[in-house]
C-alpha cells in the first residue's frame, strides 16, 4: 500500500470510529425505529461497512454487503474531518444531494427510511464548537397570538398569527419556510429591540402550524402555487397589517417575497428574503410523502443538513422537530412551488429595487439557496444588496437566533437608510 493509500485508510478509519463512538445515543436510538441497515463507505481503495440497527453502531468487514454504499471523491473526506467542516461537506445529507465529489447509490425507499438515523451519524461524527455571539434580550410574554380570517380569492381563510412588538410601529412580517410555519421566528418576536422599534408579525400559512385546514376542504392533496400563495401574503398584508410593510420571508417564504415585490409593490416599504433561492431544483423526493416512510422522521432529517455545525445543537434539534410535524403532503407540496414553480430569473428583474429597498440575507452553508443564488438575484435587481452570513444556513433566524441578530440588524438598518445605500457584507 503506497503512503498516500495508507493516509487515506487512516482518515477513513478516523470517520469510522466517530460513527461507532455515536452507537447508543438517545437521539439516535428515537430516530431508528424498526431500523436495521448497512453503509458502506469507500474513500479511494478503502472501504469500511457499518451496521446501524436499535440506535447501535457496529463495524461489518470491509468485504460485507451494504444496503447504501457512499463513495467519497478525492478530497472529500479530508475536508469532513476538518473543525467546522467547511459547506456541503457537514452531514450526511449535505453529502449526498450537494456534494458533486460524493456518490450515494441504494434503494431510494431504503435511503429515505435511513435518513434520519444517518443525519443523526454524521452529525455528531462532524461536530464542531458551537459558535458564540452576544446574548439578546428577549421577552416571550410580549406575544399575542390571535386568530383572523382572511378574505381571499379561494373564499374565507381562518388563520393564526403571532403578534408582538411596539403597536402602530413599522410593521415587520416574517413568513415561514416551507413545510414549517412561524414557530421558527419565535426568537425573533420575542426580541426586545425589535420589539421596541417594529410592530412584528409571523403568521402560520394556510394547512401549516395552528392555521387549521378550512372547514371546507374535502380532503383532497394540499397543493401550492404563485397565484394561491400571494392571495394569501397579499390578504394578510392589507387585511391585518393594513399599511406598507417591510416583509422578511425565509426560503419559500423569501421566494414568495420577491413576487410580492413584483407584483404588489405598494403593499410594501422594504423586501428582506432570507436564504432566497434562484432556481433551487431538485429539492422534492418521494420520501417526503410516501406511505412507505416516517415522512416526520425523513423530513426533520432532510432539512437538518442545511444548517451550520456550529450553531447549538438544541436550536438545530427545534428546527428538525418543527419539520417532524408538518401535515402529510404538505412540505412536498410547498416544494412544488419552491423547487418547480419559483424562477428568479425571472421574478428577479420584475422587482423594481431602485425605489423599494431590497436586502437579501445568504448564509453559507445553505446549499438549497446559496449565496451565490443570492448575487444572482441581486444582479437582476439593479439596487439590491447582500449580506452573506459566512456561519449560518439554511434557517438561521431558528438554528442560531444570537448569531442572527446582528445580520439582521444590519440589513434593518440598510432598508431604512434606503435604495441602494453602501452594503458591508
Amino acid at each position: 500500500m503506497s503512503t498516500a493509500a495508507r493516509a487515506l485508510a487512516d482518515l477513513l478509519a478516523t470517520l469510522v470510529g466517530r460513527l461507532q463512538a455515536a452507537s447508543g445515543d438517545p437521539e439516535l436510538t428515537r430516530l431508528s425505529p424498526g431500523l436495521a441497515v448497512a453503509l458502506a463507505i469507500r474513500a479511494g481503495g478503502a472501504r469500511a461497512v457499518l451496521r446501524i440497527e436499535a440506535g447501535r453502531v457496529e463495524p461489518a468487514g470491509a468485504d460485507a454487503s451494504a444496503d447504501i454504499e457512499m463513495h467519497l471523491g478525492e478530497g472529500v473526506l479530508e475536508k469532513m474531518l476538518q473543525v467546522p467542516p467547511p459547506p456541503r461537506h457537514q452531514g450526511f445529507t449535505a453529502l449526498q444531494i450537494a456534494n458533486p465529489d460524493v456518490e450515494v447509490t441504494g434503494d431510494a425507499l431504503g435511503l429515505a427510511r435511513a435518513r434520519a438515523a444517518l443525519e443523526r451519524l454524521f452529525e455528531m461524527a462532524l461536530a464542531a464548537p458551537e459558535l458564540a455571539a452576544p446574548e439578546r434580550s428577549r421577552r416571550t410574554d410580549g406575544i399575542a397570538g390571535r386568530r383572523v380570517v382572511l378574505a381571499c380569492a379561494e373564499g374565507p381563510l381562518e388563520i393564526h398569527t403571532d403578534i408582538a412588538g411596539r403597536k402602530g410601529a413599522v410593521p415587520l412580517v416574517f413568513l415561514h419556510t416551507a413545510g414549517a410555519d412561524a414557530r421558527q421566528f419565535e426568537a425573533q418576536m420575542a426580541d426586545s429591540a425589535l420589539g421596541d422599534a417594529y410592530e412584528l408579525h409571523a403568521p402560520d400559512m394556510p394547512f401549516h402550524g395552528r392555521s387549521m385546514p378550512p372547514l371546507g376542504w374535502d380532503g383532497a392533496p394540499y397543493t401550492l402555487t404563485a397565484e394561491r400563495y400571494l392571495d394569501w401574503v397579499r390578504a394578510y398584508l392589507a387585511q391585518v397589517v393594513g399599511r406598507p410593510a417591510i416583509l422578511a420571508g425565509c426560503s419559500m417564504g423569501a421566494a414568495v417575497t420577491l413576487v410580492c415585490a413584483a407584483r404588489a409593490p405598494e403593499l410594501l416599504r422594504g423586501v428582506l428574503p432570507i436564504e432566497p433561492p434562484y432556481r433551487s431544483k431538485g429539492r422534492i423526493n418521494r420520501g417526503q410523502n410516501d406511505v412507505g416512510v416516517h415522512a416526520g422522521l425523513h423530513n426533520g432529517a432532510f432539512v437538518r443538513g442545511l444548517m451550520a455545525p456550529t450553531s447549538p445543537e438544541g436550536y438545530r434539534r427545534r428546527a428538525a422537530w418543527i419539520y417532524s410535524q408538518g401535515a402529510p403532503g404538505v412540505y412536498q407540496a410547498d416544494l412544488g412551488f419552491y423547487s418547480l414553480e419559483f424562477d428568479g430569473e425571472e421574478i428577479a428583474p420584475m422587482v423594481d429595487a431602485a425605489r423599494l429597498p431590497v436586502v437579501l440575507l445568504s448564509g453559507a452553508y445553505d446549499y438549497s439557496a446559496t449565496p451565490q443564488d443570492g448575487a444572482r438575484l441581486c444582479a437582476l435587481m439593479p439596487g439590491a444588496r447582500q449580506i452573506v452570513m459566512p456561519d449560518l444556513g439554511h434557517f438561521p433566524m431558528t438554528e442560531h437566533p444570537d448569531l442572527f441578530a446582528g445580520y439582521l440588524d444590519q440589513a434593518l438598518a440598510l432598508l431604512a437608510a434606503g435604495p441602494g445605500a453602501p452594503s458591508h457584507s
